[in-house]
């Protein structure tokens, strides 16, 4: 190679560096920059010397980067992954797989170009045995400055996608390898819609019965968890994984509006507290294993950097499948004494026994997760209790369901299969000898019967409409009259307050605009009376990433609502119907979730399998993941969906029901995936709020564009309901998607 090319090669290699460390002061590297644009290979007297002289710049700048690599800030490994330099999936797929073919699209002709399938082989040879084994790559793929692959932002349609290949690996029984490297998901609510997609992406991965390996590069929100779900995650040692990008935290916490932009040194701070790095992730176990890159980050033409990730792909591909293995026990053994150095066989094709191990034990994975991320102020004798209610409970359905019931139902299909073959014969003689009782004058029905066959039914008494008188809303005690904000448009009448939020409920009685209404309103009016018995109210938010000033404002919010998380988990009983309800509070922070409110939610869920009761989940509101916890809250998306899931296979009935604004992670997983989801008039749903999709996008909303109504058109709700027949509404629910059995299958 010429000396003019190496040191162009030199000359980048540093102009890189000052692009990662951006404005940062770092004289030894302004030093060597200006050295390498003054070296000239004609100032010396021999070319011997130039070489010499350009190989004491190189030697020079490789100290540096090392020495630059150990310094490196979280936002500096951030800017690392959203080089353009950065390593690609698609250098991935030729270096570290022996062969592959794409499909689904390729490049610009595809109907997402960021999301990349691909089926690949990895050839493996032990000896004289030479293995080839398929598995199916799903990546999202920034290419190398390539526009048109949107910087790894997946669109719905994209996600759908990925989500489409990775039941085609399921089917033929063939392991996942998911590459997660995108800022975000597209917040998009076209159909299928962003939440919606991410949702069912989610739920689905969770009932994949083959291995899921996951590389994390750049893990940005739900866009990572679309096909993040895994059963051993490994992490790029420069990557991040993250709720929310650094910008958007501090824009959050300065309270920064557009066009202003956040200073960077809260940008900076932001990323710290967040804990964003491989390191973090890996000493708070959302992450299983690093895969170390060369200083400064693995790009295109770092080659041992993909032998190195072979490596660590392939062992720990090998490690899931034989960790669910019946037989394995040198295998296990050799692979934990000698990690990658093992020098063992391991087909990835599993038995119906090996896949429901598979699965056991990812459930058992993320319902582990996060533990450490919430407060459990429950006394003694309050786990006591709980525990003692949970074994009474699962002794109860053990007996009543698992040995009653079905005998019950086995007795009763032999009774109908007999009834219904006798109907055949007695069906015939007794039409015959009606037919001769009428001939002969004896065979006339009395009025009474009559009627009862040919007239119109009575209707039944309705259920009684309270209307707000279970709960007075604050409001009511203001004396004045109310306008409504459609008034110009739909000519609607002032209102005195006290009427307003008492018997019409805080909807207008002209045009049916909901007011906003406190939760206690539905507590009051929705569940049959004096029915509601809360637990897990001591499960308490805190601030595990100890984010500056958090405690304090977290404390604020315990106070205010006399609650020690967003969200309340309560039996209660509608119409007799005994339930289990999750509620997510929007005075609580917002509704926010974190790990507090995912620990109650999944409780709530694996009580309500216990006592084999439907299970209803009333958001107040929610704005999404609780930035402050950092990744604590985003886990919360796959393990809820999880225990959802789990719920769901048992055989529960699982209904959503939405108010006032509801948007992102929540949304995009664990309420998302319910086969039911209803909204109230005041809602509005969406995977990310207006100001978000501005600076995203560059796009401009309409203000419909999160109306509850927009949703049903779409599909992702299946019902809007006025907030005064909520509670017909659900029982109507309950009693016909249940069907004779309510609940459960």
């Amino acid at each position: 190679m010429s000396l003019e090319k190496q040191k162009t090669e030199l000359q980048q290699r540093a102009d890189y560096a000052r692009e990662i460390l951006a404005d940062k002061d770092c004289p030894e590297l302004d030093e060597l920059m200006r050295r390498i644009v003054e070296y000239d290979p004609n100032a010396f007297d021999s070319e011997e010397a130039s070489s010499h002289a350009l190989k004491a710049l190189q030697k020079r700048m490789e100290t540096l980067e090392v020495s630059l690599d150990a310094r490196l800030s979280a936002m500096d490994k951030v800017r690392i992954v959203r080089h353009p330099q950065r390593v690609s999936l698609k250098d991935i797929l030729e270096n570290v797989y022996d062969n592959y073919n794409e499909i689904g699209g390729q490049d610009e002709h595809s109907i997402d170009p960021g999301l990349v399938i691909a089926r690949a082989y990895v050839t493996r040879r032990k000896g004289k045995t030479i293995i080839n084994q398929p598995v199916m790559v799903v990546g999202q793929e920034k290419g190398h400055g390539e526009e048109f692959r949107n910087g790894g932002s997946i669109k719905p349609w994209g996600n759908y996608k990925a989500l489409k290949y990775m039941k085609v690996a399921a089917r033929e029984q063939i392991p996942i390898h998911a590459y997660v490297n995108t800022p975000g998901s597209y917040p998009v609510e076209d159909f299928p819609g962003a939440a919606q997609q991410i949702a069912e992406n989610i739920y689905e991965m969770c009932g994949l019965n083959v291995p899921i390996i996951a590389i994390f590069s750049e893990g940005g929100s739900g866009g990572a968890e679309a096909i993040g779900m895994a059963d051993k995650r490994l992490m790029l040692s420069h990557g991040y994984y993250s709720v929310i990008s650094p910008e958007g935290a501090a824009a959050i916490e300065g309270r920064i509006r557009p066009p202003q932009r956040a200073s960077q040194e809260l940008i900076e701070r932001c990323a710290i507290h967040q804990r964003i790095t491989a390191q973090d992730n890996l000493a708070n176990g959302y992450i299983d294993e690093i895969v170390q890159e060369p200083p400064l980050g693995a790009r295109a033409e770092h080659f041992d950097f993909y032998r190195q990730l072979r490596e660590q792909v392939i062992h720990a591909t090998d490690e899931v499948t034989l960790s669910v293995r019946s037989m394995r026990f040198l295998r296990g053994l050799s692979m934990r004494l000698f990690k990658r150095d093992a020098d063992v066989i391991v087909r990835w094709n599993l038995t119906e026994r090996a896949r429901e191990r598979l699965l056991d034990r990812r459930f058992k994975k993320y319902r582990a997760l996060a533990r450490h991320a919430y407060e459990d102020k429950r006394t003694f004798w309050e786990r006591v209790n709980a525990a003692r209610s949970g074994v009474i409970s699962t002794t109860y359905a053990a007996i009543a369901y698992g040995i009653v019931k079905p005998t019950q139902q086995r007795f009763t299909r032999i009774a109908e299969e007999v009834t219904d073959e006798v109907h055949v014969v007695t069906g015939k003689l007794g039409s015959a000898w009606h037919g001769i009782l009428k001939k002969i004058g004896l065979g006339s029905k009395s009025k009474q019967v009559e009627m009862e066959l040919t007239g119109l039914s009575e209707p039944k008494k309705s259920m009684p409409e309270t209307n707000g008188r279970g709960y007075v809303s604050p409001q009511a005690a203001i004396d004045r009259e109310v306008s409504c904000p459609f008034s110009d448009r739909r000519g609607c009448l002032d209102i005195w307050a006290r009427d307003l939020f008492t018997d019409y409920a805080g909807v207008c009685p002209n045009c049916g605009h909901h007011f906003p209404m406190e939760y206690q309103w539905y507590l009051h009016n929705v569940f049959d009376t004096g029915s509601i018995l809360e637990f897990n109210r001591n499960i308490s938010a805190g601030n595990p990433t100890n984010f500056p000033d958090f405690d304090e404002r977290v404390q604020a919010a315990k106070q205010k609502n006399n609650m020690e998380s967003g969200c309340m988990t309560f039996n209660t009983s509608l119409e007799g119907i005994r339930l289990t309800c999750a509620m997510l509070v929007a005075k609580f922070r917002g509704g926010s979730v974190g790990a507090a409110e995912g620990e109650k939610f999944i409780r709530a869920l694996e009580l309500a399998q216990k006592k084999h009761q439907p299970f209803l989940a009333y958001i107040h509101g929610t704005a999404g993941i609780r930035i402050q916890e950092g990744v604590n809250g985003l886990i919360q998306m796959p393990r809820v969906t999880m225990a959802v899931r789990r719920y769901i296979d048992a055989g529960g009935l699982y209904i959503v029901l939405y108010d006032t604004n509801s948007y992102a992670g929540p949304l995009a997983s664990f309420l998302g995936c319910s086969p039911y989801q209803y909204a109230v008039r005041s809602s509005r749903i969406g995977f990310a709020g207006p100001g978000v999709i501005k600076e995203t996008t560059g796009v401009d909303i309409p203000p419909d564009y999160h109306n509850c109504y927009k949703a049903l058109s779409r599909g992702h709700i299946q019902g809007v309901w006025d907030r005064r027949d909520i509670r017909k509404n659900l029982h109507q629910a309950f009693l016909t998607i249940g069907g004779r059995n309510l609940y459960y299958r």
